[in-house]
């Protein structure tokens, strides 16, 4: 399939040839990336281009840590996905991710407490997904480095605490990331034109127990919800922290799938992580190169019409699924 690629990635890709410094060529990359459409045409495209996004942030951040001078902030991803819990002060997202990951985070009912950002991981049955601390999003002074955190996250939690009008901190939290040039999937905007990352994202309307009559979290519900998942907890209380955790996993778009040998069980504690709708053919890849190649079949556990169903390079695995690899 063609990857019928529109004009301004074109204009995106002579900015990269043109950018002299990582973070400029970053930032061409991940808006190659934006404009790129989705389909089976485009996969190894983006592949490539979330590999040289990855190799460049590496070498960003080594040379940040040797004190070159840089305007980029780049924190690795570990496990199943990058997650950036965002909002604006006092939205909760401290306690949040502690309450989320057992990682103790300065708390305070103050605002301003986070001034950088700080990665946990948060266990989900077998995996974990890291989650990003951030400062505030009205934060000035950190606003440069804090867009290229929230560009290269896999996903947003964005926060609004309910006690709290939140639908105006709804808003003007899309306002502060339109300023980073930054839109949401399923938001509407009037700065479209400046838009140039466009990022998934649940909404979490954070201290539930300070909104007993759910008023807060019916006004969230009325104004948005038909357009994007929007979730009640309480991090202090521990309410729906475990069902924000599954909803994180499906945000994510991420399966998990198990190898074996002939003869032998699967260990499920270890799985692949792999996108939805990826194929044997992308698992061949990430387990070895050289199987890729020599790849005859696979019998899959799972998502086949029975078990040890015989398949091609080209069946789409599920979440789940056991796959004895032959080559």
């Amino acid at each position: 399939m063609p990857a019928n690629l529109p004009p301004q990635y074109f204009a995106a890709q002579k900015r990269f040839q043109m950018a002299k410094t990582c973070w400029d060529k970053i930032e061409a990359l991940e808006g190659m990336l934006a404009i790129m459409p989705h389909h089976k045409g485009t996969e190894r495209l983006r592949a490539d281009l979330t590999g040289r996004i990855a190799k460049l942030s590496e070498e960003a951040e080594k040379r940040s840590a040797t004190g070159r001078k840089g305007h980029g902030y780049y924190v690795r991803k570990e496990g199943a996905g990058q997650v950036a819990v965002v909002g604006l002060p006092n939205a909760g997202k401290s306690q949040l991710v502690a309450a989320l990951t057992g990682v103790p985070v300065e708390v305070a009912d103050y605002p301003f407490t986070t001034k950088t950002v700080t990665p946990a991981m948060m266990k989900f049955e077998n995996i974990q997904m890291q989650l990003l601390d951030t400062p505030p999003l009205t934060e000035r002074s950190a606003q440069e480095w804090l867009s290229t955190v929230v560009r290269n996250a896999d996903l947003l939690l964005i926060l609004a605490d309910l006690s709290a009008d939140p639908v105006h901190q709804l808003a003007m939290t899309a306002q502060e990331l339109e300023m980073l040039r930054i839109g949401v999937v399923g938001w509407e905007t009037e700065a479209e034109s400046t838009i140039m990352y466009v990022k998934k994202a649940l909404v979490v309307g954070s201290k539930s127990d300070l909104d007993p009559s759910g008023q807060g979290f019916e006004a969230l519900r009325r104004r948005c919800g038909d357009r994007f998942p929007i979730i009640a907890v309480s991090a202090a209380r521990g309410d729906s922290l475990a069902e924000l955790q599954k909803a994180v996993f499906g945000a994510l778009e991420i399966i998990r799938v198990y190898t074996k040998a002939p003869g032998q069980k699967a260990d499920l504690a270890k799985p692949f992580i792999l996108k939805m709708g990826n194929t044997v053919d992308d698992l061949a890849a990430m387990v070895h190169k050289e199987l890729l190649v020599k790849l005859k079949y696979a019998q899959v556990w799972g998502s086949g019409k029975f078990d040890a169903q015989r398949v091609g390079r080209d069946h789409v695995l599920l979440d789940g699924d056991v796959v004895e690899l032959h080559s």
